[in-house]
């Protein structure tokens, strides 16, 4: 199952309802491509809903955390939005969770951006 992206905005911020997996190849590129239109749209407040995401790989990570920087280093703030708990998991085990704001919330997380 590849990548599903939907795009949805709620004020200056931008969210991507992600679903499916998020692994080396179709996903991670998906992922990046998704990203970039975003910010050449000159959206750089960006929020990634995970909810729906089924499997993250080693590459999957590399292209969030990819992501991220290309975000911050444009001027803008990517997050992230419901996280299941094996992703979790697994940005605790790498120590990404230290570099990523992370929410529960969808409101709180739209209430954080400058």
């Amino acid at each position: 199952m590849s990548l599903k992206i939907h795009n949805r905005t709620s004020g200056e911020v931008h969210i991507m309802d992600l679903g499916g997996k998020i692994t080396i190849g179709e996903g991670s590129v998906q992922l990046r491509e998704a990203v970039r239109q975003m910010l050449e749209a000159g959206n750089n407040k960006i929020l990634l809903n995970l909810g729906d995401v089924s499997y993250v790989d080693s590459s999957g990570i590399g292209e969030l955390v990819s992501s991220y920087t290309t975000v911050n280093k444009q001027g803008g703030q990517l997050k992230l939005l419901n996280l299941t708990k094996k992703i979790q998991d697994l940005l605790m085990i790498t120590k990404l969770l230290t570099v990523f704001e992370t929410f529960d919330s969808e409101e709180t997380a739209l209430n954080s951006y400058k």
